[in-house]
């Protein structure tokens, strides 16, 4: 049995990093992120992590430097937000292409402009079609349990690609919660030392990444993307794992509500736990309500979502960023895409909520589900708190 204390959550995700033994730490600090990195400052400065902490000058460098540490075998970690996100964005592509198995932290925040430090999923959904694996968490017991697994996930061989772990900026970052951490033997015996197949090493020189001419820069695309969607039964593997050595297991999807509900809301990210909430009050007043809430968003588990949502003939998907120029938001373009075709589908009802940190409370859900049953959410999407409040 491990540890249980309460701790901020990026505190928890620093820990987290420190029991997974990281070697090479590349940072940058950028709200809300910059309490993770300082506290792995410590955490190596104190000796309690023997690893290599490289102070770098931008997010741009910060990725770079993790594609070069991954390339010649260390276990490497990073994190950013928002506009660090979007500095990264060139590497991105680099580095789920060129299979560096690099684990980074994103703390969800807005894009400007306006300049703005509050949580939305605008700045993930910015680099939804990077190759990586995205994982959401919900909590912070979550959140640091699914960085450890991350670098399980990246480093096996059958997978060789980046992970992100996704939290909300501020409304899961920088809370306290209870978490439990495992044994540092437990960890030890979980995730082995990371043995890269190739590396770069001046006595087998090797190139990477090298011009990719017509004839070949499709194929290594395609078998990127294989290589992205066969990844998926590991990930499921992987948390199985992980809940038969802690207990806590987790699901690529989870479902919670009454269970002959026909009327779903879907949801990704910690705001869920909110919707649990209204979903719970609900039930109570015997209406008939449920979740579906989406832990991996790539690649997305297709089958398994179809499967919780089976029996559903509405789903009230809450998108957290919007796609402009698009018809819908991110998530629920995803979800009209999974059901097209489909007998029975259901019908998908968009909300895009919380842009920029704005308040979602419990009474909000209740208010989505009441006009989705009285049909008052007409169109392709409705931006919560604008359009929903124009009447």
């Amino acid at each position: 049995m491990g540890k249980r204390i309460g701790i901020e959550v990026s505190q928890a995700v620093a820990v987290a990093v420190k029991l997974s033994r990281a070697e090479i730490i590349s940072a940058y600090p950028i709200t809300p992120q910059t309490h993770i990195v300082e506290d792995l400052s410590k955490i190596v400065a104190n000796g309690e992590l023997e690893a290599v902490f490289i102070p770098v000058e931008s997010e741009h460098s910060a990725m770079s430097a993790a594609i070069g540490a991954a390339a010649v075998g260390a276990r490497t970690y990073t994190a950013t937000s928002a506009q660090g996100l979007a500095l990264m964005h060139e590497l991105m592509f680099i580095t789920s292409t060129m299979r560096m198995p690099v684990v980074m932290t994103i703390v969800n925040r807005a894009l400007s402009a306006p300049i703005n430090i509050w949580n939305d999923h605008s700045d993930i959904m910015a680099e939804r079609d990077a190759n990586w694996i995205q994982i959401f968490a919900e909590n912070g017991q979550e959140a640091t349990d699914l960085s450890i697994c991350a670098f399980k996930i990246a480093e096996d061989p059958s997978v060789l690609l980046p992970v992100g772990i996704n939290l909300d900026g501020f409304i899961l970052s920088h809370v306290i919660e209870p978490v439990e951490f495992p044994e540092q033997a437990m960890v030890d015996d979980f995730l082995p030392a990371f043995k890269p197949p190739l590396t770069l090493d001046p006595s087998k020189p090797v190139t990477m990444g090298p011009v990719g001419i017509p004839e070949i820069y499709t194929e290594a695309k395609y078998q990127a993307e294989q290589a992205l969607l066969a990844s998926k039964a590991y990930i499921a593997q992987t948390l199985k794992q992980w809940g038969e050595k802690t207990g806590r297991e987790y699901n690529l999807v989870e479902k919670n509500g009454d269970p002959e509900a026909k009327t779903v809301f879907v949801t990704m990210g910690a705001l869920g736990e909110t919707a649990m909430t209204a979903i719970e009050e609900l039930n109570t007043q015997g209406r008939k309500v449920s979740q579906v809430r989406v832990r991996l968003w790539r690649p997305f588990p297709i089958e398994e979502f179809i499967e919780a949502c089976k029996g559903a003939t509405r789903l009230i998907v809450i998108d957290r960023a919007m796609s402009p120029g698009a018809v819908r938001g991110p998530v629920a373009e995803d979800i009209v895409n999974v059901f097209y075709g489909r007998p029975n589908a259901p019908e998908i009802i968009n909300i895009i909520a919380g842009l920029g940190g704005r308040d979602v409370s419990v009474c909000d859900f209740i208010d989505m589900y009441e006009r989705a049953e009285a049909g008052k959410l007409p169109g392709n999407y409705t931006v919560w708190g604008v359009m929903s409040h124009a009447e």
